[in-house]
This record gives structure tokens, sequence and C-alpha cells, in this order.
């Protein structure tokens, strides 16, 4: 009542099935060698960071300049009628002018065309403008 087993029906015929526990402790000793020749990567972001400056901080803060830009294209600062683009222009080159520029807040109406504005983010770009943002975009979620 005896099961053979194996592949082979005697001792006198070879075994052909193949040893596999010397190539899983080569495949094992491979992959330990992997792991501790393979550097450790480091993942970096390159980034520009501002240095900081050595200079006291102004004693008061500064408020933002206020730019509006109405559904029509008329431009207001700081809640005062700009007449012409000549004279917005004047305005942000005595901003860009300053060694340490006042922030530049942009607020268009939800329902401006996109040249008013684009042609506002020109200027102030050409004239040197750096410390401007929009602001207001919660607005356009609806």
């Amino acid at each position: 009542m005896a099961m053979q087993v194996g592949s082979g029906g005697g001792d006198d015929e070879p075994m052909v099935d193949i040893n596999t526990t010397p190539l899983i402790d080569v495949m094992l000793v491979l992959l330990i060698m992997f792991i501790i020749t393979i550097p450790i990567q480091t993942h970096a972001v390159k980034m520009n960071m501002p240095i900081p400056n050595q200079q006291q901080p102004p004693q008061e803060p500064r408020l933002p300049v206020r730019i509006d830009i109405d559904f029509d294209g008329t431009i207001g600062w700081n809640g005062e009628l700009v007449a012409d683009r000549d004279e917005l222009e004047a305005r942000l080159s005595q901003v860009a002018a300053e060694a340490d520029q006042q922030e530049v807040h942009v607020r268009p109406n939800k329902l401006v065309t996109y040249k008013h504005v684009a042609a506002v983010m020109a200027s102030a770009q050409r004239l040197g403008v750096t410390k401007i943002g929009l602001v207001g975009n919660e607005q356009f979620l609806d």
C-alpha cells in the first residue's frame, strides 16, 4: 500500500526534475548585492529661493496698490479712476522705480474681456513691476 513519489519508476532511472534551490540562492545573493551597491537616490526640486537681505524691514507695512478693471474696461487705481493708459503707465513706472516695490493687486470684474486685463498686465511687466498678482478669483468659480 505504499505510494511511489517521484518522476521515475525505479532507482536506476535518472531524476529529470530541476533542482531550483541553488538558483533561488544565487538570485537572493544577487538581489542583496544590487540593494547594497545601488546608491541612494535623492529627489531634488530646484527652486529659486529668495535671498534674505540684511536690511531692516520697514516699520509700518505698506498697503498694496489696487487696480480695479471694470466690465467696460475702465481702470481704477486705489478707488480713483485713471483717465487713460498713459496715466496708468506713469503710475506703474513710479511703482517700478521704487527699490522696495509695493505689491500691485489687479482685481478684474467678472464680465470684463480678457484684452483689458492682458493690457494692464503687459504694461506692468514691460515697465518692470515684479510684485503683481490677480486677486478676487473666487468670483470666477460660478
